[in-house]
């Protein structure tokens, strides 16, 4: 570590800062919609530089922490005063992840609502909703104490209320509803985490508690981490709390669908990363999440055999990887560790492509129903685009999908308990279905001739956009669906190049999330970073 400068300070605070002005702003220009989109890709834009500065700097210097609003050291040695934020090189990571996610995704929102934007769209209040989600997301891989993160959460999760139910369809309603419950009901378990952990410890500094729960009970300590794991675990989409997850997304736009597909579930992985590492390190429940890892790898793998519609079958692929990571959290070694923050990273990336994708076949074809589908081949760009992150997904060599699943399957072997190598086995079951369903989709959509799909003659009549507008009508009398505008193009295009990106520089990227590992095991340089020379022991 170096003496930390002054302007780490607002570097730090950018990410959530910016987005939230950028949120303001566009919500007082509500009526100018070229103002909306300038301030919306600049703020996050601005988001995506400060995360890539934070990774240069972290991944040279180490960790850096910020107490916001001055209070400084307290007297009696114990933590900072306020908020602190804490960067990291896995924080840093899934920021420039996030934002780069983000960015792309706003990018082909703002395509598509040029395109299909009228006045009965809701455009005005989905730029600003999109930023404050932003704005939540960041602070979530930002935060250093447990109620900030709980806080993160709660902001994220009310913008996605809105963007979830935009339009307000009864489907949308009807999946928007049970999201709100479920993720009330999770809000309240942390919350009871939260306070459970105050009554421990005195604290909720994660670096002060992760100090002060050595001394507490074992009992309490695995009854604490318990609750919030099943917090954190309902927000991940771990099975047996997943069962929301295919219900909910698959209702939304596309665009809104591809960012919660990509990053609201890895905020949950992120938060059981920093439990399992910081907080409740010694394995207490790694073998509780080896079980639910594994089956979370084969019922969400096996769910989306039995789907019918692309966005409800891509829904089940993210929950069946999500056990991946939970995987290499659980073996809990430094090779498994880097490999799950390896993967979490691929998944983001390749899981919005797909989504992208989707919405492009939706556009194309007038449906992303299988029953409807076919043909689609004939456009040669949207083949490439569907099947590259496909076979990333499916993990093809050389793609990183292949290369972040051998990673976790050599952790689990070298781990050599008997539970590794069943979760060895059924990590190679699950990525083997992945490639079934994949290439199930690529033969019933593109390969197959849409005359021979059993509802080929059915297309939805308009684009499919913020609000449901459409009705179905014979596939000869839909209205403009086949042309994909450019803006919605490019970015999903970038997006692919993103995901190739990791398999190009997997030497390079490997280093890196290894040392993010070490940073993350080692939990004194974190408590370090936070608390000072000594760590407050």
């Amino acid at each position: 570590m170096i003496p930390q400068p002054s302007w780490i300070t607002v570097l730090i605070a950018l990410p959530t800062l910016v987005p939230l002005l950028g949120a303001a702003l566009t919500l007082l220009r509500g009526r100018s919609p070229t103002f909306q989109r300038a301030v919306s890709v600049s703020a996050i834009g601005v988001a995506l530089i400060a995360s890539a500065m934070m990774l240069y700097l972290t991944s040279v210097h180490g960790p850096f922490a910020v107490h916001v609003g001055g209070w400084g050291d307290r007297d009696d040695g114990g933590s900072p005063l306020g908020i602190t934020l804490v960067v990291d090189r896995l924080a840093a990571l899934m920021l420039v992840v996030s934002t780069t996610v983000l960015l792309c995704v706003v990018v082909y929102a703002i395509g598509q609502g040029i395109r299909d934007g009228t006045t009965e769209q809701p455009v005005s209040i989905f730029l600003p909703t999109y930023l404050i989600l932003t704005a939540g997301v960041c602070n979530a891989f930002l935060a250093g104490d447990l109620f900030n993160l709980y806080v993160s959460f709660e902001v994220l999760l009310a913008a996605s209320f809105v963007l979830l139910t935009l339009g307000a369809s009864a489907e949308r309603v009807r999946a928007g509803a049970s999201y709100v419950m479920v993720s009330m009901v999770s809000s309240l378990i942390f919350l009871a985490g939260i306070a459970f952990a105050y009554a421990a410890t005195g604290t909720l500094n994660l670096a002060e508690m992760a100090v002060r729960l050595d001394d507490v009970p074992d009992g309490t300590r695995n009854a604490l981490y318990a609750v919030l794991l099943v917090a954190f675990g309902i927000k991940a989409a771990v099975f047996p709390l997943s069962t929301w997850l295919p219900d909910s997304y698959p209702t939304a736009p596309a665009p809104v669908t591809a960012v919660f597909a990509g990053l609201l579930t890895k905020v949950g992985v992120y938060a059981i990363i920093r439990a399992h590492s910081l907080l409740f390190p010694g394995g207490a429940m790694d073998t509780v999440l080896m079980v639910a890892g594994l089956l979370t790898m084969l019922v969400g793998i096996f769910g989306a055999i039995a789907q019918t519609d692309v966005k409800r079958l891509l829904s089940f692929t993210l929950v069946s990887h999500i056990g991946y990571m939970i995987f290499g959290i659980a073996v809990g070694s430094l090779e498994s560790t880097s490999a799950a923050i390896y993967y979490v990273a691929h998944h983001i990336l390749v899981q919005t492509t797909l989504f992208l994708v989707v919405g492009l076949i939706e556009r194309q074809a007038g449906s992303s129903s299988l029953r409807r589908l076919g043909g689609l081949i004939a456009s040669p760009l949207l083949a490439v685009l569907f099947l590259i992150p496909a076979l990333n997904l499916g993990g093809i060599p050389p793609f990183s999908g292949f290369i972040g699943k051998v990673a976790l399957l050599q952790s689990g072997a070298a781990d050599g308990s008997v539970l590794s190598w069943i979760l060895v086995a059924g990590g190679v079951i699950t990525s083997l279905l992945t490639l079934y369903v994949m290439a199930r989709i690529w033969t019933k959509g593109f390969w197959r001739a849409r005359a021979d799909a059993p509802e080929g003659d059915m297309a939805s009549s308009t684009p499919s956009a913020l609000v449901e507008e459409g009705t179905d009508v014979l596939l000869d009398e839909r209205e403009d669906v086949g042309r994909m505008p450019v803006t919605m193009v490019l970015p999903t295009a970038a997006m692919v190049a993103v995901g190739l990106a990791l398999t190009v520089w997997a030497g390079p990227i490997f280093e890196f999330t290894d040392s993010g590992a070490h940073g993350v095991l080692d939990r004194d340089v974190y408590i370090g970073t936070v608390l000072g020379p000594g760590g407050g022991r």
